[in-house]
């Protein structure tokens, strides 16, 4: 038998979550983010399940805009760094990729390139993220310099917001976009999945939502995926392989961090950090045992976990099944939860899922 680890990936809570997107979208035009593998959770298998719904797809790796090509998408799919260098953009034109240009050596290489089919491009402002985008003169002149050349189908405005899950918001950002963008009738794309959610004015004519496709929330301190009518898509869950009984002053795991002040029974999860699972989780981060609520213990190894079995029935044992985020009904843990007992983000967990974890399509 294989060991008991398993991600279930449930593609009918993606197709909720964009429902709940569309709702919140209104007439605006749905990219629908798939980096990173979906954020961990398979690119051609989340972009088939969106792909009735979604307008398009936006990543930032080629190869993974080539298998979806590959795969058979038609779809429109933006490119959210643009090309790397200037050999990227015959590809770029066979593959009908939309770049976002964020440098203007970007806009030079477009212009120079003299492709065959006229493209569409988004043009980035920095509006202080202070990653990717122009700054206000350069801005402008790089949209003059592509009204110019006269080899574009369309040019979309971009920025992207860096306060929309935090107290200060976007309203900074939003007002110099639209200083800088002026009197210029373009399209915008601004939101992301916090923007969407939080700042209605901010939705212009395209969103891009990420981590709220996924069934997390963007500002877990402020409202929980329930609250915002979000499904987790996955469930990581184990078995219980081991159970022991522990007299006081008896300690768990690497470097005894965790001493038991009383007689305790403990649980030994199959799941640690080579399967993706936050090393630095503390004594205390939520999981679920047998459909109950209770705490990890001790340092997180490689290959398993220590939970607290005190509290719970003693029929709990051995072969119970384990949820250490996802699930349903009386299973269902956030990761926002795990996360955020973690000190990390949910995206981060789902990314980091482990290749040796196996992979379980549910709807």
């Amino acid at each position: 038998m294989s060991r008991p680890i398993r991600a279930r990936l449930d593609w009918a809570a993606l197709r909720h979550n964009h429902r709940v997107v569309k709702q919140h979208a209104g007439a605006a035009r749905v990219w629908s983010v798939v980096k990173a593998d979906a954020y961990g959770h398979g690119l051609l298998a989340a972009a088939r399940a969106l792909s009735d719904a979604t307008d398009g797809f936006a990543l930032v790796e080629l190869e993974g805009a080539m298998a979806l090509r590959d795969a058979g998408f038609a779809h429109p799919i933006l490119m959210m760094e643009g090309p790397y260098q200037a050999d990227d953009l015959p590809l770029f034109a066979e593959l009908e990729l939309t770049p976002v240009l964020h440098s203007m050596w970007q806009v030079d290489a477009l212009i120079d390139a003299c492709l065959p089919r006229r493209q569409p491009v988004y043009l980035k402002l920095n509006t202080g993220m202070n990653r990717l985008g122009f700054d206000a003169d350069d801005f402008t002149a790089a949209l003059d310099r592509l009204v110019a050349a006269d080899c574009l189908e369309s040019v979309t405005l971009m920025t992207h917001f860096a306060d929309a899950d935090e107290a200060r918001g976007i309203q900074h950002q939003l007002e110099r976009f639209r200083s800088v963008s002026g009197k210029r009738m373009l399209p915008a794309c601004l939101a992301n999945s916090a923007a969407l959610l939080r700042f209605p004015e901010a939705i212009g004519d395209w969103v891009r939502p990420g981590i709220m496709l996924y069934g997390s929330s963007p500002f877990p301190a402020m409202q929980s995926a329930v609250a915002l009518d979000l499904q987790p898509v996955m469930t990581l869950e184990s078995e219980l392989i081991a159970v022991r009984n522990l007299e006081p002053g008896a300690a768990v795991g690497y470097g005894s961090s965790f001493v038991a002040e009383g007689p305790m029974r403990i649980g030994i999860v199959a799941c640690g950090y080579g399967d993706g699972y936050p090393r630095h989780a503390p004594t205390g981060t939520p999981v679920q045992v047998a459909g109950q609520r209770t705490r990890t213990l001790g340092r997180v190894s490689m290959d398993k976990i220590c939970v607290d079995l005190s509290e719970l029935p003693s029929t709990v044992g051995v072969g119970d099944t384990v949820t250490l985020w996802g699930g349903a009904g009386n299973m269902y843990l956030a990761a926002d939860d795990v996360a955020t007992a973690a000190g990390t983000v949910s995206y981060e967990m789902f990314c980091a899922l482990a290749a040796r974890v196996p992979l379980i399509d549910v709807n």
